[in-house]
Order: structure tokens, then sequence, then C-alpha cells
């Protein structure tokens, strides 16, 4: 099994669109959200390496020194699977951009560190 690093992404844009939303459709579909997240979870428990977060706000460290940025990385998890492909089907459907207002999943293979 190969370990994977998938970043779930969502703009300002998605926010905002989320936002305007009616206070009773955000809140029919946060708890929507969750309970499908939750049954994700279940779902997908034996491949699931790391359950990951939330990310909160981002500082960029540069030669510039340390500065206030924002990205479109919204939260993690960590997989396990077969292949990338498995691990990308893993997140066909999720709740992240079916019901709440993230855009997509990032996956990525965590390659072993190179030897010197």
């Amino acid at each position: 099994m190969k370990t994977f690093l998938a970043v779930f992404t969502g703009s300002a844009e998605a926010m905002a669109r989320w936002q305007a939303l009616s206070e009773p459709e955000r809140q029919a579909r946060h708890s929507a959200g969750f309970k499908a997240w939750g049954e994700w979870v279940a779902k997908h428990a034996s491949s699931i390496a790391e359950g990951g977060s939330p990310l909160g706000g981002t500082k960029k460290v540069s030669k510039s020194g340390i500065s206030d940025i924002r990205n479109d990385l919204a939260a993690y998890t960590v997989v396990r699977a077969a292949s990338h492909e498995a691990a990308a089907k893993l997140f066909e459907g999720h709740p992240h951009f079916t019901l709440f207002p993230g855009e997509g999943v990032e996956v990525m293979e965590c390659l072993p560190i190179p030897k010197a």
C-alpha cells in the first residue's frame, strides 16, 4: 500500500456563494454535510491513515521574511491505497464539494525521502 496526502481545497468565491445561501439552507446543508462526511469516514476507515483536520490561516516563510497569505487549502487527510487512481477514487462524490462549499480534493503520493 502507498500513502497519499489529500488536500481539500476551496476558494474565497466558493465561501461567498455558501454565505449567500439563506440561513436555513446553510444549516440544512451543514447538517447533511457532517452526516455524509461521517458516513464517508466510516466507509473508508480501513484506508484512512490519519484523519487530518481543517487548516487555519497561512503564513509564508521565504528569503523575504514572514508574511500572511491566502491560499485555497482548507483541510487535509492521509490515506493508504494500492495506487494513485485508487486513492483518488476514495474521494469521488465527497461531501466537501457536494454539500459543503469546497471545490475539490487534490490527492498526491507521499514519496520516500531520497537518500543522500
